[in-house]
């Protein structure tokens, strides 16, 4: 059962932003509340106006500018969620998880929650198939974060190839079974 779960999502810079805004409307439908982060690179893509209509909550984009928790966004944030979502993972953020960085609400959030999280990485080909990219994504699975691998296809640099975002559907079922919610 969906209704009066916690999930937290994290959006992060990459035009498969726009996906995120379909998996959100997916799982408000199911009743589960859902919080958004965004970092300041994810707004030049997707609007934070959209995920507050889709989810009826503030969206919170600033470290230092608490809108419900006033011990700190990060903290109230983590403490309510029961998994946690970044999605687009891009190469950037990727390597902030792997080294243990936190310079951004997503990133600091994502050190302080104690439940599962899964990233579903976007990028170009290129980027994807770099040692250091490999490298990162090999860490987050040893350190027990859930790669939802991307797929292979067109491109917005109008490249073909590995680096796509897994579609939204995909990215539920993960979420359904990460939480053992049964399927409809």
């Amino acid at each position: 059962m969906w209704r009066g779960r916690e999930i937290l999502i994290g959006v992060t810079g990459g035009i498969a932003a726009y996906k995120v805004a379909d998996l959100t409307s997916k799982l408000v439908q199911t009743g589960a509340g859902v919080s958004v982060m965004m970092t300041e690179a994810a707004e030049r893509f997707v609007g934070p106006t959209t995920f507050e209509a889709l989810t009826s909550r503030p969206v919170h984009r600033k470290l230092f500018a608490p809108q419900e928790h006033f011990k700190g966004e990060h903290i109230g944030l983590a403490q309510r969620a029961e998994v946690l979502v970044i999605a687009p993972a891009t190469a950037d953020m990727l390597a902030k998880l792997a080294l243990g960085l936190a310079d951004d609400l997503v990133s600091t959030a994502a050190l302080v929650v104690t439940c599962p999280i899964l990233v579903a990485p976007a990028m170009n080909c290129e980027m994807w198939a770099k040692p250091a990219v490999q490298r990162n994504v090999a860490t987050l699975r040893a350190d027990g974060i859930h790669i939802i691998e991307p797929g292979s296809g067109w491109l917005s640099c109008g490249q073909v190839g590995a680096g796509r975002m897994a579609e939204a559907a995909e990215i539920f079922e993960t979420i359904r079974k990460v939480l053992g919610v049964k399927a409809d």
